[in-house]
């Protein structure tokens, strides 16, 4: 798998993102910074950390959509190529439109950085093949921004499609309203496109891949995008 981490003016999390990766495959990705025009030949996966880039100024993730370098990923997306944002990365790719949606501020609560239990809604994806359908993972958050919202009609079609990846639930795995801590639609934490080729999460599973972290449930996420790659 060859992989390539986008740094963008206010990234923080790149080196987390580069550290699981390199874990998961034994090669470091390709830091690639957002004044850059193409990717490096042969690259596999795009990720966008998180952080908070461009300051957050205007709306999270609307000034980086805008950077050179998103053509390059856009195009990455077009032909089939796996894509991952996260938190940041996340609002960034529904801002430049490869994701439906917006996200916007957390409802009733400021900043948010703890813990949380998100439910696997399918198995059936490059991001979540490693693990089971209905199977409960504990992830980390640290967004003030995560609150996933969309019109009526698109809020349909990404259900009708099976284009959720993840929701926050509580702790038996069980996903009512309210168990989503920042108030996001059908308590979605994490998107796919149509294809499945790119999906936004808001927690940070490069936060959750070896013990001292308090949970390995994001390393699942690291693997299968290795395993899908590799079986392609």
């Amino acid at each position: 798998m060859k992989a390539a981490v986008i740094v963008f003016p206010g990234s923080n999390r790149e080196r987390d993102m580069a550290r699981a990766l390199k874990q998961a495959v034994g090669t470091p990705p390709a830091m690639v910074w957002h004044a850059e025009t193409a990717l490096p030949a042969g690259t596999d996966l795009v990720v966008l950390p998180g952080g908070f880039s461009y300051g957050d100024y205007l709306r999270c993730g609307a000034i980086a959509a805008l950077s050179p370098i998103m053509s390059a990923v856009s195009e990455h997306a077009k032909r089939g190529g796996l894509v991952l944002g996260v938190c940041n990365g996340f609002q960034i790719l529904c801002e430049a439109r490869l994701l439906p949606g917006v996200l916007v501020r957390n409802a009733g609560v400021g900043f948010l950085c703890k813990p949380v239990h998100l439910r696997v809604e399918t198995s059936a994806s490059p991001f979540t093949r490693g693990y089971r359908r209905g199977e409960r993972i504990t992830v980390p958050i640290a967004h003030g921004e995560g609150n996933w919202v969309a019109d009526s009609e698109t809020v349909a079609k990404v259900e009708d499609r099976g284009l959720v990846a993840f929701r926050y639930c509580d702790e038996r795995g069980r996903v009512s309203p309210g168990t989503s801590p920042n108030g996001a639609t059908n308590e979605i934490a994490g998107l796919f496109n149509a294809k499945k080729n790119v999906l936004g999460l808001m927690p940070h599973p490069e936060n959750a891949i070896e013990p001292a972290h308090g949970s390995t449930d994001g390393f699942g996420l690291f693997l299968s995008m290795a395993g899908a790659l590799a079986d392609a």
